[in-house]
This record gives C-alpha cells, structure tokens and sequence, in this order.
C-alpha cells in the first residue's frame, strides 16, 4: 500500500496479491515473577514469559504471521522493546494495529493455523477461548482461527519448561475476492 511504502520506503509496498501466506514464530524465556499469557488467556503457573510488554507469545506469533503474509516488518521494527511505550503492553493493542494494516491493505483472514509449544501447564483447557480471542481481534468467525498445543516431550529449554514457543501460519485473501 501507500502508506506502507510512504511508512518504510519503496521495498514495503504491498502487492495486490489474491492471498498471502504467512508464517510467524516467537519464544519467550519463562521465570518466576511474571504472568503466563497465552492467547489473551491468563494460566496459573509458577513462571511467566520475560519480556518487555506482556510476553503473550501466541499474540505476538500472529502479529508476525499477519505482517509477514503483508511483507512487513516483524513484531520487534514496528513495537520495538527499546520503546518504554511498549513496557508492559498487553499484546491486543499489537494485533489490533497488525489487523488495522491488513484490513487497509485490502486483506482478510482466509485461516490460520497456530502451535503451542510447552511443557506445563496444560493448553488444552484453553485453547477455545484462545481461538475465540483471536478470532475476535481478527474479526473472524472462529472456525477460521485452529489452535493446537504440544509439549517438547522434556527435551531442550521447551521441555524443560524454561520456556515456550509458538508458531502460526496465516493465509490471507483479498477482501474485494471474496
């Protein structure tokens, strides 16, 4: 778009595609003192993500996956951890404006596929309200959004619960398409 050129220079123009895919990846180390947000969803657990806004590492896996299928700069250009603007944020406000350049940019979700990997607590007890909250902060119907979780079956830093990671993969379609 325009504005993404005008925003980052020429190499940022976004091309009227009819779908863009996109994947975004994140890991966030896990310590005691902080909160454990996965998806919007707060869990109970003896360690949290360190991190400079609120280490939601699904929210922040979605931020990148959008702004990747847009060819954009990733999660730590546009909301750079350097910003005190930014401590301690929670990570609805990132994809709210990484859905605001989407939706400018003339794109919808078509799907997207997210991964959790960690090895405590359970995700399964909250992975519909995590696809609900995506959905939602998407402006999707939620059968659009799929939610998985795995363990790293107590192998390297995931497996050992030290911390935790996520990957999503999004399709986008232009929205004059469909």
């Amino acid at each position: 778009s325009e504005a993404a050129a005008r925003e980052f220079g020429a190499d940022w123009e976004i091309l009227p595609l009819p779908f863009r895919v996109g994947h975004g990846f994140d890991l966030h180390r896990l310590e005691p003192g902080y909160e454990l947000v996965l998806g919007g969803v707060k869990l109970p657990h003896d360690v949290g993500c360190q991190a400079h806004s609120d280490g939601d590492v699904v929210l922040h896996c979605v931020v990148d996956a959008v702004l990747g299928a847009l060819g954009l700069p990733d999660i730590g250009q546009l909301f750079p951890d350097s910003d005190p603007r930014w401590k301690g944020q929670t990570s609805d406000v990132f994809m709210r404006e990484a859905v605001r350049r989407m939706d400018e940019a003339g794109y919808r979700v078509g799907n997207m596929d997210v991964t959790i990997i960690l090895q405590r607590p359970k995700v399964s007890p909250v992975k519909a309200q995590i696809r609900e909250n995506i959905a939602a902060l998407c402006n999707v119907p939620v059968s659009l959004v799929n939610v998985k979780a795995k363990t790293h079956e107590k192998v390297d830093s995931l497996g050992e619960n030290r911390s935790v990671a996520c990957h999503t993969v999004i399709m986008l379609l232009r929205k004059e398409d469909y």
